[in-house]
């Protein structure tokens, strides 16, 4: 099984999750893991890209890669097997292909690409517009954290003017995304420890969005990383895993997504990690974890 079967938004899945409203698009992060021990001999290790909802808090689909270069070509086959319609696909700068955007749109659904030295020239030619003074003197919608002496502000700001973008400056062979609506920026000012880092991040979309909105987006494309990458491995310890056999680790990834999903719909004040040993220990909470009834 290359990808977990079925639609990507099920009634049993309602979480709360990164501040996204309900009357904004779903979100589906993609972003790809590797199995770090899946390896034996000379071939590459267990490298799977993912598709994480985070408002849903599962994993709708998968599809395994030779090697996370190969990942471009993953991609496209992952998007075919969910159900995207109105959503808003979230990717890194890996992902920023113009078939992989035309696979999005194809499918109903509206992307939001990072764009940086994989894109080099259009890049600089997003982060020279956003220096514009014009540009610079609009207020940017801001966001802040403030945990454990650390000090995180973040600055958000969105055009749809693009016309440039497709034009005639384009150099030959630059690649023209289908459907761009927007363009955007977000920074990151980090104080901790007397000391401070700045850093820049630009993005391009085929939605319209306004900055709330992409503040929203890109911090919940953070989620892959926290709620899915790091519970696989402390939760499911997948970077220990050994298997090396034949199927046997993309068949151990796609059962770990399945059980992830199952212990997550769960709800309840327990960790992750009490729920999958209470899974293990009661064939009675079990139970309740595959009919969808447990509290």
């Amino acid at each position: 099984m290359n990808a977990l079967d079925g639609g990507l938004f099920s009634g049993a899945f309602t979480a709360w999750v990164e501040g996204l409203r309900e009357d904004e698009p779903d979100i589906v992060a993609i972003d790809g893991k590797t199995s770090r021990r899946a390896k034996g001999g000379e071939r590459h290790p267990l490298h799977v890209v993912s598709a994480w909802a985070p408002r849903q808090r599962l994993v709708p689909g998968q599809e395994k890669t030779d090697a996370k270069s190969n990942e471009i070509s993953a991609i496209p086959l992952l998007l075919e097997r969910l159900h995207l319609t109105g959503a808003l696909v979230t990717i890194d700068a890996m992902g920023t292909q113009t078939k992989i955007a035309e696979t999005i749109l194809a499918r109903g659904a509206d992307d939001l690409l990072a764009l940086k030295d994989n894109q080099r020239s259009m890049a600089e030619e997003v982060a020279l517009f956003f220096d514009t003074p014009e540009q610079r003197s609009l207020a940017p919608f801001e966001t802040t954290d403030a945990d454990h002496g650390r000090v995180e502000t973040r600055r958000h700001r969105v055009s749809h003017d693009v016309a440039w973008l497709n034009g005639d400056r384009c150099a030959p062979g630059e690649p023209r995304f289908p459907g761009l609506k927007a363009i955007a920026m977000a920074g990151a000012c980090v104080e901790r420890g007397g000391k401070t880092t700045v850093a820049r991040r630009f993005f391009l979309s085929s939605l319209p969005l306004d900055a709330p909105l992409l503040a929203r987006a890109v911090r919940a494309h953070r989620g892959i990383e926290n709620r899915l990458h790091w519970v696989l491995d402390v939760v499911f310890h997948d970077d220990l895993m050994r298997l090396r056999t034949d199927n046997g680790p993309r068949n151990m990834s796609t059962i770990k997504h399945m059980a992830m999903n199952l212990i997550q719909n769960a709800g309840g004040k327990h960790s992750l990690k009490v729920r999958r040993k209470a899974a293990a220990w009661d064939h009675d909470c079990l139970k309740a974890l595959i009919t969808g009834t447990a509290q």
